[in-house]
């Protein structure tokens, strides 16, 4: 099992609770960007930097993920492709996307896509507090757990 970060977008704050994650569980944590990032010294930690432009860096996420990874993203078509590649997907806010959800949350927001298109002002996800750490950090749990103990 691997850990894929959708990295550009991905909250430092997030970052750190999988870093934590892949030192306590040895699992490889893969930080995919157009946009060079700063990550600790760690074998068990990659840096990917991709060329610019739209969906780069989602592509190459797709192009090597296997069944048994997690990706970490808020990119809804990300994680639709990811759950498509029969990966989980897992939002910072600690959502979990799974081929039961992800048509209904990809309708969502496209529609709210479209709002925004035709002028319509929606509002755009509260900011990242303590509580929404700990629902990430507990989201990431278990789903790792669930992920080692089918693939184990």
């Amino acid at each position: 099992m691997k850990i894929w970060i959708d990295a550009d977008a991905c909250p430092n704050i997030i970052k750190e609770v999988v870093y934590k994650v892949s030192a306590r569980l040895n699992l490889y944590v893969y930080l995919v960007a157009n946009n060079y990032l700063s990550t600790p010294r760690s074998p068990l930690i990659q840096f990917i930097k991709v060329e610019s432009g739209a969906d780069v860096a989602d592509k190459y996420i797709i192009e090597h993920i296997k069944p048994s990874d997690l990706v970490i993203t808020a990119d809804i078509p990300l994680a639709a492709l990811a759950v498509e590649n029969q990966a989980i997907a897992l939002n910072p806010r600690g959502e979990v996307y799974t081929k039961d959800n992800i048509d209904e949350i990809l309708s969502m927001r496209n529609f709210m896509q479209e709002l925004r298109d035709n002028g319509i002002e929606t509002s755009g996800p509260s900011a990242l507090d303590a509580k929404t750490k700990e629902k990430f950090t507990n989201a990431l749990d278990r789903t790792v757990t669930q992920i080692l103990k089918r693939t184990s």
